[in-house]
């Protein structure tokens, strides 16, 4: 097979990159039990009638050599069985299949647990892998910050606030009026982090598994089918810093463990999933459990970088809390916790309603994005008109005010005009009273 220059660049530079797991050489360096393997192994081979050291190895995520030792040893235990070669090739693989003892073997192992696929890494395994890939080791640019900003009509006081707390890594607070772009800013450091990590597909605790990788959260750099470098820990899936939002729905049993009692399997809770990148807590405040509950969760795993998980058995496990954690929020910090919990929030950063010359920039970028035209003088006028006594400006006027307008010249057919007779309809239209 050929490569070109450009490949063995990038093989290059991925077999230079000392964070990417490596395939394990024997069982023991897989970090599991055998007798867990053989157990996977087993179930792996009940899914079809006749199964090969490659599909076992495809299924399971580990290389070719410790399959065929697992092979070896349920041969020997009577569990499979050869049942010739796959193709007319003599170097075809073997196919195997399992005898009336595997199938009551692979039975027993399901009802133990359901789970099949690929083979999960161990914890100890997990927590170095975090280690070795830590957000807090990735630094953060002014030029990066200013482009995942494009758009967004920011002070210049704000944003050299926002730069420092990102690039710690550690715990943001943004609070403020509502409508005035905390989540916004939030969901804006999804581009901030250009590094890859490695996640697991699932984790091994105590015989139990633990799934981790998850396809709405977890974004894979190679496409599916495609092929990793041969040197890399199949277990593992190259991804994109994962960015988990969450809002009022939040509650104190998400974050831990979700143990499925019919297939004896774990969910990972959702802050453990975000490991190695970013976890925002939209609408800070406005779940059912209160905001003092939810901090006292995370004093430790805020404060000393690690968090404890319960099996149903009631063993209990440390795992790392490596992730930048945004709080977004429109109530007032002294109304959400106290000093105690708040002081483990290291950054808090006010978002203010914006200046008239932001709010007039803002509203004609959206204006413009729109195609409606808009005079400086109704603009002013009208500013001048709904912002001078008790009524403060918010970033998300504009673009309501404008929505209205739009579907109202389409409704009537005339031509897009945001007058000022129009931006008087629109602000009885959108905004109450009282």
């Amino acid at each position: 097979m050929q490569y070109s220059l450009e490949q063995d660049r990038k093989d290059a530079i991925i077999t230079l990159d000392p964070r990417m797991p490596m395939a394990p050489a024997s069982i023991e360096q897989a970090g599991l039990d055998p007798s867990f393997l053989l157990r996977l192994a087993s179930k792996c081979a009940a899914e079809q009638d006749t199964t090969t050291a490659s599909h076992l190895a495809d299924r399971m995520k580990l290389p070719k050599v410790i399959v065929n030792i697992l092979i070896k040893e349920l041969v020997k235990l009577a569990y499979l069985e050869a049942r010739g070669l796959a193709g007319e090739d003599v170097r075809s693989d073997i196919r195997y299949a399992l005898s009336m003892k595997g199938l009551e073997y692979a039975h027993a192992a399901s009802r133990q647990s359901q789970y099949v696929g690929p083979a999960p890494v161990s914890l100890d395994a997990f927590c170095r892998q975090v280690a070795l890939q830590s957000i807090h080791d990735e630094r953060v640019t002014p030029e990066r910050l200013n482009d995942s900003l494009d758009g967004l009509v920011l002070s210049n006081a704000l944003v050299e606030k926002l730069g420092p707390a990102i690039n710690s890594g550690r715990s943001i607070l943004l609070y403020g009026p509502p409508g005035n772009g905390k989540t916004s800013i939030a969901e804006r450091t999804s581009q901030l982090f250009r590094q890859t990590i490695w996640v697991p597909y699932a984790i091994e605790v105590g015989g139990h598994v633990i799934s981790f990788y998850d396809e709405a959260v977890h974004h894979p750099v190679s496409e599916a089918g495609t092929e990793s470098h041969p040197k890399a820990d199949q277990r593992w899936i190259e991804c994109r810093r994962p960015v988990i939002k969450t809002g009022g729905e939040l509650t104190l049993d998400q974050l831990d463990l979700t143990f499925n009692e019919g297939p004896n399997v774990y969910e990972a809770p959702i802050h453990l999933k975000a490991s190695g990148g970013v976890f925002i807590i939209d609408d800070f405040g406005r779940q059912q459990v209160a905001p003092q509950a939810l901090i006292n969760r995370w004093i430790v795993p805020l404060e000393r970088g690690y968090d404890f998980l319960t099996l149903h058995t009631g063993k209990k496990f440390r795992v790392p809390f490596d992730e930048l954690v945004v709080f977004s929020t429109n109530i007032a910090p002294k109304d959400l916790s106290d000093e105690a919990g708040l002081r483990r929030l290291k950054y808090k950063i006010f978002v203010n309603t914006p200046s008239r010359d932001e709010y007039i920039r803002i509203f004609k970028s959206y204006a413009s994005g729109t195609g409606l035209a808009v005079s400086d003088p109704d603009l002013n006028l009208f500013y001048d008109r709904k912002y001078s006594g008790d009524v403060p400006a918010s970033c998300y006027h504009p673009k309501y005010l404008l929505d209205f307008v739009s579907s109202y010249c389409n409704f009537n057919g005339i031509a897009g005009n945001a007058s000022l007779d129009m931006l008087e309809r629109a602000w009885e239209g959108v905004f109450t009273s009282e």
